[in-house]
């Protein structure tokens, strides 16, 4: 799926089961408590913090990605309610970087270090 079909699916699933859009404040809100479940699990399994119950723990991998799909949905709400086209902003973005960054990381000693 390209990120237009993304935005075009997300759009005809508001339309047909959302009723509408969340307002973009209360969109920002969904998006910053699901990086915020995203994190909680990151800082489990990559961090120093343990799990309370082993079954979380085994179900961590599917979570993370269960997360990191919710924060992607409520992204492509959020462009699409701002007529954002998150292709051609991606692209963009890319672009931006490759001209800035493109030889920078190449020279950091803590990364080749690594």
């Amino acid at each position: 799926m390209t990120i237009a079909e993304a935005q075009a699916s997300i759009d005809q699933w508001i339309k047909t089961y959302g009723v509408r859009y969340f307002n973009e404040l209360t969109n920002m809100t969904v998006l910053t408590e699901e990086v915020g479940e995203l994190a909680r699990l990151m800082s489990r399994v990559y961090g120093e913090q343990s799990f309370k119950h082993k079954e979380d723990e085994e179900a961590a991998p599917q979570r993370i990605a269960e997360e990191m799909a919710d924060i992607l949905f409520v992204v492509i709400c959020l462009a699409n309610q701002m007529d954002i086209n998150l292709e051609e902003a991606l692209n963009k973005s890319i672009a931006n970087k490759t001209s800035r960054d493109g030889k920078r990381h190449h020279d950091n000693k803590k990364l080749k270090n690594a």
